[in-house]
């Protein structure tokens, strides 16, 4: 188990744009994949509060139910990037 987890939906641009940067930064990270009816998404609306994807949480950093796929890609620039 890795400290960072994603909440995806296969074939979300917006979900893949997180995974790319992940692999990009070389982390590892564990990818759940959500249905795709809102209304069954209750693990991502128990994490964060809403049922929209891409959701990622990291324990390392205390994150849980980060949503907004450029506050995410924003957030491991900044924590895991060549700047960190």
């Amino acid at each position: 188990m890795t400290d960072i987890t994603v909440y995806n939906l296969p074939s979300c641009p917006f979900c893949m744009k997180v995974t790319s940067k992940l692999e990009e930064l070389g982390l590892e990270y564990d990818r759940i994949d959500v249905p795709a009816a809102h209304s069954e998404r209750t693990e991502v609306e128990a994490v964060s509060g809403q049922t929209g994807v891409p959701v990622l949480t990291d324990e390392a950093h205390d994150v849980e139910g980060m949503a907004e796929s450029d506050d995410i890609v924003a957030y491991l620039e900044e924590t895991y990037g060549n700047a960190a």
